[in-house]
């Protein structure tokens, strides 16, 4: 009984400290992601910023694959994100190439049809044909 009543009064206290954490200020959460979106900019030779379930960033995703690159993947709730990483309005899905916006799915397309695409991948080292 005494083990019950202990692991039932850890549970209480974890789920407690779980609520106190989720009830952070918003400012501070928001702070917290956009650090995250900036490490990973710094660590990813590629990587797309959109939101979870997107179809573009799915396209986005499966046009980079198509030419043998493997971008990085990290979603975010909204733009406010973005906000300080990026000068500007920035639509999602963003596309960072070698640290520093591409652009969305728009722009993407544009440098890949007009044939620009391939040799900033290769700068980026993200492509080794």
């Amino acid at each position: 009984m005494a083990a019950e009543a202990s692991a039932i009064a850890d549970a209480v206290a974890a789920a407690e400290r779980l609520q106190a954490g989720q009830q952070q200020q918003p400012a501070a959460a928001a702070a917290a992601a956009r650090e995250e979106v900036r490490r990973a900019v710094a660590e990813s030779p590629v990587l797309v910023v959109g939101r979870r379930g997107c179809c573009l960033s799915h396209v986005v995703k499966r046009l980079l694959q198509g030419l043998g690159v493997n971008p990085a993947v990290h979603e975010v709730a909204g733009e406010a994100e973005l906000a300080g990483i990026v000068d500007g309005d920035v639509a999602l899905p963003a596309v960072f190439v070698g640290g520093r916006l591409l652009g969305g799915l728009d722009r993407l397309m544009a440098v890949h049809i007009s044939g620009e695409l391939v040799p900033i991948l290769k700068d980026a080292g993200a492509l080794w044909l």
